[in-house]
């Protein structure tokens, strides 16, 4: 483990000063090179599905893992767009003089080496392996077993475009040991690492966040709430609840809780059980839900659980500060929405939830760097610090002050 880290630790100073005109260049070749190599990687995803078959992953968890010739394609292009994002190194992010005469200059700088540790999504490797060379970061990627694989083969890909052009492939590495016990030792491992990004299930989260001596900024679990209101447009309003849940039901930004006003709930909760009876939704409610629409008892372990499966759980509330309270209680941090037409509320729920990302009429689905316009992101942070919801380039450097005297001395 630590041959390995010395070797990735080197490697930064070779990736922190890349010109931005070579990093474009690595990122479309990058791109290239996984399209030329589809049918290779689709061979080896395969290999994972089956072993996920065997190991009786859910369909959520499937669907995450698979790779087809769509999703590859989507992957080259996320790195195109992450090649042609500004450049985020060098940035003068603010500059004064001083009474001394001193000029300072606060210019943002790569973070060094990032440990991504991730689940099931091997699109995961291209993206977060992409934003860190783009930010001159070297990314040392810890994939799960599920998608092994599948990682180890896009990885290679990447690190063949890295060597063609005289680089070291430490810049882009998978952790050599897959182990729990090489997490556990990574985490420590504060002399050659510079920030750990754990992104996953709870479990991980928690574990990562207490044992870590290297500094984590959490991609922790999407617990996410929509709240319908009494003046909300009850076309907008199912429409994306719909969205929310079952678009894609096994990511962290799939609504897992959804809140009705209660003098709304007699007309549209019967109309929101048609829609989700179209796709096999399994519906859960408090006891005045129930008494409107025939569906199971929902628990309070449900209110405070992230499904990630065609699971929902729904609770009619008294006003929008219960809706508030609700959220705020059982809430992960990461993204709630609102329905209603009236800016009052509207501002009232912006101002008052606390989380990542805040919605007014709109699907959570839409937490993710690529529709935020980043290219890609390399986690959704539940932190408050240092960054905060999708983590785009320019979230993956710190800055460092550049201070340019002429021969001053301090009295």
């Amino acid at each position: 483990m630590e041959d390995f880290l010395k070797k990735t630790k080197e490697s930064s100073k070779i990736c922190a000063t890349l010109e931005p005109k070579l990093k474009k260049i690595l990122l479309n070749e990058m791109a290239d090179a996984l399209e030329e190599q589809k049918d290779l990687i689709i061979e080896k995803n395969k290999i994972d599905l089956k072993n996920g078959e065997e190991n009786n992953l859910n369909k959520a968890l499937m669907d995450r893992l698979l790779l087809n010739e769509d999703r590859i394609k989507a992957m080259a292009k996320s790195l195109r767009e992450i090649a042609a994002l500004k450049e985020p190194v060098g940035r003068v992010l603010e500059g004064w003089t001083v009474d001394s005469g001193l000029r300072i200059e606060k210019v943002s700088i790569p973070i060094g080496v990032i440990g991504i540790i991730y689940e099931s999504r091997p699109n995961v490797t291209a993206d977060a392996a992409a934003l860190c060379l783009k930010s001159g970061n070297v990314s040392i990627l810890k994939g799960g077993k599920e998608a092994q694989e599948s990682n180890q083969v896009i990885a290679k890909i990447l690190q063949e475009v890295l060597e063609k052009h005289n680089l070291p492939k430490e810049m882009i590495s998978l952790l050599p040991d897959s182990s729990r016990e090489a997490v556990a030792k990574l985490i420590k491992m504060d002399k050659y690492v510079d920030l750990i990004i754990p992104r996953g299930g709870e479990a991980l989260i928690k574990y990562v966040s207490e044992n870590s001596t290297v500094p984590v900024v959490k991609h922790d679990k999407g617990l996410c709430h929509t709240y319908i209101d009494k003046d909300a447009d009850f076309e907008k309003a199912i429409a994306i609840a719909i969205n929310a849940k079952v678009q894609r039901p096994g990511v962290c930004n799939a609504m897992e809780t959804l809140l009705v006003h209660e003098e709304i709930a007699a007309d549209i909760l019967p109309m929101l059980l048609y829609e989700f009876d179209q796709y096999d939704t399994l519906l859960k409610g408090c006891k005045k839900t129930r008494s409107i629409i025939d569906i199971e008892e929902a628990t309070e372990e449900d209110f405070d659980t992230e499904y990630l499966d065609n699971i929902l759980s729904i609770k009619v509330v008294e006003n929008t500060k219960e809706a508030i309270d609700h959220i705020s209680k059982y809430s992960s941090g990461h993204s709630e929405a609102i329905i209603t037409e009236n800016y009052t509320t509207a501002e009232k729920f912006l101002n008052e939830v606390d989380a990542a990302a805040v919605y007014v009429n709109a699907s959570t689905r839409f937490t993710d760097g690529g529709e935020f316009g980043f290219g890609a992101e390399v986690g959704i942070s539940t932190n408050k610090l240092h960054a905060r919801g999708p983590m785009g380039i320019n979230d993956l450097t710190t800055y460092k002050y550049k201070i340019y005297g002429k021969g001053q001395i301090r009295k």
